[in-house]
């Protein structure tokens, strides 16, 4: 399809609805989870929440073979999720939330099937959540009669979260995210033979995050060094993990082993820009991916796969300072990570559209010139994409759902359900 019949066909499905708003055109988004399984080629998908804030799509993709399980960003928001019947939760980040630490010792009595696991990368860690969960039984041990809640039924599942970046000239360069502390076998091992020794605790997974692999384009628009440069990198990394995971992984099964414990249930890792290569290595049972789904700009940067653009905001002209100039409302939604011209969102439709760089994308007001802004007038829409995934759903409280030219459905956000876990 065209830019122009693309442009007309949202035109035309969104013609009662008033600027600003955000659409998910379902078309493309389940064209994306399709070519996700392809690429995943049969190991499952667990499905990054942070990645699509929006519980209805969750559900709805959960519900197709080829995804399984949910990684959650925070715990409150994995414990907000099991409450509402989702199953299989991995918390992707440590926490500190004594409170959401007690609670979640608590959730069997309330849903046994919800099944939430926490990650650590260090004693201190667990050290944490052994005082919070030692507070709640104090707090039953001092209470009496039917409100006493006494010690938790089931320990505190908890999966060790292990670096994946590419150490080079012994570790003095590191090329990837600054995640865990925790890098080698022996170090996973060793952790993992804390966690056994602890009666609150069971370790039922792995996590390692290739941000260098899955979370960078290796095709940059423009800078054909740069990408060359990437592409090597991430070759290397690549093997040099595949390596390092294995051996992680039966570094940990055999402490286990030797400490009478259940194996691993799970060996999560990789993401939307690496499921190919990741999903080959045998270690890996589960990937982690979900930006693939909503097709952000960041993805325009990799050579591998094309996400459709699913997600999509309208904003709506309100001035023309010039002719060849025309500024809509809002627009600021920038993306996390560095503050680089990668994070602001995209003009896409009509083409031909850029930022202002002089103002950028503005809180109130985004400029935009190009010679398209020529035949934009006040009351005109300009439809955008963001850089990121689910980030956009922090400043809608909907998202309208788009089959063919017709809106089929709203459905809420976290922020339409009155949910802020960051």
């Amino acid at each position: 399809m065209s830019v122009t019949d693309l442009l007309q066909r949202l035109e035309r499905a969104t013609a009662d609805l008033e600027a600003p708003f955000a659409v998910v055109d379902l078309d493309a988004f389940w064209e994306n989870a399709a070519d996700m399984e392809r690429r995943a080629a049969g190991k499952p998908i667990r499905l990054a929440s942070k990645s699509v804030r929006c519980r209805a799509l969750q559900e709805r993709v959960l519900a197709r073979p080829g995804f399984q399980g949910t990684l959650a960003f925070t715990l409150p928001e994995a414990l907000w999720l099991a409450e509402l019947g989702f199953h299989d939760l991995v918390v992707a980040y440590p926490t500190v939330d004594r409170t959401a630490l007690r609670a979640l010792a608590r959730l069997p009595e309330r849903n046994p099937q919800g099944r939430v696991a926490v990650m650590v990368d260090s004693v201190a860690q667990l050290d944490l959540i052994e005082a919070a969960v030692g507070e709640l039984e104090d707090g039953g041990a001092r209470g009496s009669g039917a409100h006493a809640e006494g010690a938790p039924a089931q320990p505190i599942r908890v999966c060790i979260d292990v670096d994946a970046s590419l150490w080079m000239l012994d570790g003095r360069i590191r090329i990837g995210a600054k995640r865990s502390p925790v890098h080698t076998a022996s170090e996973a091992a060793a952790l993992a033979r804390e966690i056994v020794s602890r009666e609150r605790l069971q370790l039922v997974g792995i996590m390692s995050y290739e941000a260098q692999i899955a979370g960078l384009g290796d095709a940059p628009p423009g800078r054909a060094l740069r990408g060359a440069a990437i592409r090597m990198l991430q070759q290397r990394s690549a093997r040099e993990l595949a390596t390092r995971r294995a051996e992680v992984v039966a570094a940990v099964q055999e402490t286990l082993r030797a400490g009478s414990a259940q194996p691993l249930e799970l060996v999560n890792g990789g993401g939307t820009g690496s499921l190919e290569l990741t999903g080959a290595e045998q270690a890996v049972t589960e990937i982690a991916a979900g930006s693939g789904l909503y097709g952000p700009t960041l993805f325009d940067a990799y050579r591998a796969f094309q996400p459709q653009p699913a997600a999509l905001f309208a904003l709506p002209v309100v001035r023309k300072p010039a002719p060849a100039a025309a500024t809509v409302l809002g627009g600021g939604y920038l993306a996390s990570g560095p503050a680089d011209a990668a994070r602001l969102p995209t003009p896409f439709l009509p083409p031909g559209l850029a930022l202002d760089r002089q103002e950028g994308a503005g809180e109130v007001q985004t400029p935009l010139t190009g010679e398209s802004t020529r035949a934009l007038g006040v009351g005109d829409r300009v439809w955008f994409r963001h850089a990121k995934a689910g980030e956009l759903c922090e400043r809608f409280e909907r998202l309208h759902l788009i089959e063919g030219e017709r809106v089929v459905e709203q459905v809420p956000t976290y922020r339409g359900e009155g949910k802020c876990f960051l």
